[in-house]
């Protein structure tokens, strides 16, 4: 089964084909073609309130490469997921619209509840019954999701995220609302709290801190690669770093989200699963196809 995943972020919007492989307990997904392509929309959102004339006109050319992709690998099943930026710009229905219009392929507009509930899918495997908060952090939200004896008992999306961050278009309200909910909700009675991380900004900070896969990282380490990627130019944290051009500007604003809410949590530790929003969006439609296959 061939299956696309298009996560229609506020800093870049990737698209995935992956083959669903079912012959062992778990299934396993095999990328066949992956392309990051960095449409910052958050840029225009968080700045105006809305996705700029040259933008849409941009969106509009990648979805249209994209569905061609779509054609060419002869994909089963895809899902179109758009989140903060296009949820909250003032003509994101009408680009949705435009592009159902054009190509017919419709684009999710999923909100902060949502979003967590498909990248929670993703990292479920990851978790045992201890307490774990798991932080998304992308650029213009975060997700928290708290999880306690192998259940998630809460979950809160925050307008905090990287582009919102460095464009200054966040609140000190939030911030605060955002400490406020930690603190109530993790419990001393919940034992050591581990964070678990996801989004491309702590992936590349995992990376930094030259930590082995499967392995937590240490809040003191992830506050010393911040430091040490900050000491960086902008250009040196692209050429010397090897960071794309919109990872280098954003990836300090993410750390030092990912960091606060760790303090406020007083987890002393992440573990940095290499899974996203779409990986969630795979899960749901291998299960959407695999169990309900009279409905396609």
């Amino acid at each position: 089964m061939k299956l696309a995943a298009i996560d229609i972020g506020s800093n870049a919007i990737r698209f995935q084909v992956s083959t669903a492989l079912d012959n062992a307990a778990q299934v396993v997904f095999k990328k066949l073609e992956y392309v990051r392509f960095p449409l910052r929309l958050g840029h225009d959102v968080f700045t105006t309130g809305r996705i700029s004339a040259r933008s849409m006109e941009k969106f509009r050319k990648l979805m249209t490469t994209y569905k061609l992709l779509l054609e060419l690998y002869e994909v089963d099943d895809y899902m179109f997921c758009a989140t903060s930026a296009m949820r909250e710009a003032e003509n994101g229905a009408d680009l949705a619209q435009q592009v159902l219009d054009e190509l017919g392929v419709i684009i999710h507009v999923i909100d902060g509840n949502r979003e967590a509930e498909l990248i929670n899918r993703a990292i479920h495997s990851y978790l045992t019954d201890k307490t774990y908060l798991h932080i998304d952090v992308g650029g213009g939200s975060t997700e928290l999701n708290l999880y306690a004896g192998g259940q998630k008992i809460q979950t809160r999306s925050f307008k905090i995220g990287s582009v919102r961050v460095l464009e200054n278009n966040d609140s000190p309200l939030v911030w605060e609302d955002m400490e406020r909910w930690i603190r109530e909700h993790i419990k001393k009675s919940y034992g050591k709290v581990t964070a678990v991380g996801t989004g491309g900004n702590i992936s590349k900070l995992f990376d930094l801190a030259q930590s082995k896969p499967g392995k937590t990282v240490s809040l003191r380490k992830i506050r010393e690669t911040r430091d040490m990627v900050n000491a960086y130019s902008i250009e040196d944290r692209i050429y010397k770093l090897q960071m794309n051009p919109d990872r280098a500007d954003v990836i300090i604003p993410a750390s030092n989200i990912y960091i606060k809410v760790m303090e406020w949590a007083r987890a002393s530790s992440i573990l940095v699963p290499e899974v996203g929003l779409k990986d969630g969006i795979m899960l749901y439609l291998y299960e959407k196809n695999k169990l309900q296959p009279k409905l396609f």
